[in-house]
């Protein structure tokens, strides 16, 4: 009896997960082109593509400056083509070779993920950031270490528990990443309501209710206060070069974090 117990048990569970959907994730870089990703550049309009800043190469998305002498504050990004509400990304990046001359201090091994973003046909032709949520991705050398995965707030604010959190950048607490070593960076996005960063499958960083705040680009009309609840999804450029060689989404259901707070 006791082994017709174990043998029925087992076979429920091989049943249930036999059954349990997988999941979806869709490729937003297909490793071949920039199809469904739309360029824009401070100083340039919307879907110019800058000294071929963004390009792909042997399978792999690159933010290059081989055809600049010099950084003129050109920051840039590339949005994918429709926005998102809740969802799980997966972004596997690294920093390459050295800064463009001119860039700024802080630009040193510097890019990031903007998410929750306003619609890029809508951002000025000299508008440095989108409105948006920021998870910036950092390098460490010997001399200058830091986490990566932090998050800064262009053109936002945060929760952090009960708190608003005004401060442009809050740091998490990742390790420090080195040289070109592949990232595996994680965000998970429940709306307007929870937000985890996760490096190499560390949670690092978790804050909620992402909101308009701070000082505002011209011609932007949402009042201070108002829930980001969804957006565009963008990757930067910041004046040093990165590589993206994998860029992936899973869709996610809001109740299911909604129902733990």
């Amino acid at each position: 009896m006791k082994k017709l117990l174990l043998l029925t048990t087992v076979t429920l569970l091989i049943s249930s997960c036999a059954s349990r959907p997988k999941e979806q994730w869709i490729q937003l870089f297909n490793g071949q082109d920039l199809e469904g990703w739309v360029i824009k550049i401070k100083g340039s309009p919307l879907g110019e593509n800058y000294k071929n800043t963004f390009r792909v190469e042997d399978g792999i998305m690159k933010v290059s400056y081989s055809e600049y002498d010099t950084f003129r504050y050109e920051f840039g990004h590339i949005y994918y083509r429709e926005p998102f509400s809740s969802y799980k990304l997966r972004v596997e990046y690294r920093f390459t070779g050295e800064q463009l001359p001119g860039g700024p201090s802080w630009g040193f091994r510097n890019s990031g993920i903007m998410f929750h973003c306003q619609d890029p046909a809508a951002i000025g032709l000299n508008q440095d950031w989108p409105v948006s949520v920021e998870v910036q991705f950092l390098g460490s050398t010997a001399e200058r270490e830091t986490p990566t995965m932090n998050v800064c707030t262009p053109h936002t604010h945060i929760m952090m528990g009960d708190s608003l959190v005004t401060q442009h950048c809050t740091r998490s607490l990742s390790k420090y990443f080195y040289g070109d070593d592949w990232v595996t960076a994680e965000l998970v996005v429940y709306a307007d309501s929870i937000i985890h960063h996760i490096v190499n499958g560390d949670t690092v960083l978790t804050y909620n209710k992402p909101q308009i705040g701070g000082d505002l680009p011209e011609g932007f009309n949402l009042p201070e206060g108002t829930p980001l609840k969804e957006g565009y999804i963008a990757l930067q450029s910041e004046s040093h070069p990165v590589e993206f060689r994998k860029v992936e989404i899973l869709e996610l259901r809001q109740q299911a974090e909604g129902n733990r707070q």
